[in-house]
């Protein structure tokens, strides 16, 4: 076995540990400040080719109950299975039930043309004439980039300059424009929406017109909702429910623990996603096929009969990537 040989092959054993290591580290869910592994990764397998790429996309979504929300007979006690169908039957409503979502989201710009993808279009509950809405707060979006010192600075762009625009009589959409990306760089976007709707969840797009890295969907749901769920069926999305516990009697004054309700806790991640339609190299019988179309997380609520105020517009979700 000559030099030459082995010398290409530890290029390539060097190579394919270089790529291992890179996909084990990743992703990073910790928002602020992009590690040095993202900085370098440029994407994986039939993804190498694309202008941009999804780091890390997630949607936190959790319940925030009022202590009203129990039955007054109820009140004393602990909420589990035993009695769960009695707790909150006769009393769900804005007034003792929020939705609380956070989402973030961070896009890396590999090629000039990639540019257009830093913008999102961000969509949410906001009807005509109507006293109840979803509130969105605490819209950031920050820029990195490297300059020629190979020093990272960071931009934090002014939201006063989005766009709003209404969808229909019941949804807006903020168009979040970004306004100094370039090839390179890595943007992040974080916000809240505050929603008095219950019965209501929004959807959840794993599959973007670009590739994703990683995408999770954490959706923490009092068992008295009972949802069902449409989850992607793809080897790629990876589903998983247990029970859980959310304390919703949090401002005790007597010292004693928070009263806590029984969940059913959902959390489905996606990785190495690929956009639909796109062609993909068979490196074993040489022959091309494409992508195939990942179907979005949606639900719909079953129990108890709670009024669902308005769908979303039809083929939106709350949160795309243009």
């Amino acid at each position: 076995m000559n030099n030459s040989f082995m010398k290409f092959v530890f290029v390539a054993i060097a190579c394919l540990t270089c790529e291992c290591v890179a996909n084990a580290q990743l992703p990073n869910e910790k928002f602020g400040k992009p590690s040095s592994l993202e900085w370098e990764y440029v994407g994986w397998g039939d993804a190498l080719d694309a202008d941009a790429i999804v780091l890390c996309k997630t949607m936190t979504a959790t319940y925030q109950l009022s202590d009203q929300v129990a039955n007054n007979n109820r009140t004393d006690i602990e909420v589990g299975w035993d009695n769960i169908d009695d707790f909150g039957k006769n009393q769900i409503d804005d007034s003792n039930i929020l939705v609380k979502y956070d989402i973030r989201l961070r896009t890396k710009i590999l090629k000039p043309e990639g540019a257009k993808h830093a913008n999102i279009d961000i969509t949410y509950f906001s009807p005509e004439n109507k006293n109840y809405f979803d509130e969105l707060s605490d819209l950031k979006v920050r820029v990195f980039t490297k300059n020629a010192k190979g020093k990272v600075e960071k931009t934090n762009v002014n939201t006063s300059s989005f766009v709003s625009e209404r969808v229909d009589a019941n949804y807006m959409v903020i168009h979040v424009v970004v306004p100094k990306a370039t090839a390179g760089s890595i943007i992040e976007y974080q916000y809240s929406i505050t929603s008095p709707r219950p019965a209501f969840l929004y959807d959840w797009a794993f599959q973007e017109c670009i590739p994703t890295v990683h995408t999770k969907c954490d959706i923490e749901i009092p068992a008295f909702l009972l949802f069902k769920m449409n989850v992607p069926i793809n080897k790629i999305i990876k589903p998983n429910v247990e029970v859980g516990h959310l304390a919703y009697d949090t401002n005790r004054t007597d010292m004693k623990k928070a009263k806590t309700c029984v969940t059913n806790h959902y959390t489905i991640v996606g990785d190495h996603i690929l956009p639909k339609g796109q062609v993909l190299k068979n490196k074993q019988d040489g022959a091309d096929k494409t992508a195939e179309e990942i179907a979005n997380f949606t639900s719909q609520i079953t129990k108890p009969a709670v009024n669902n105020q308005a769908l979303m517009p039809a083929g939106s979700t709350h949160l795309r990537i243009k």
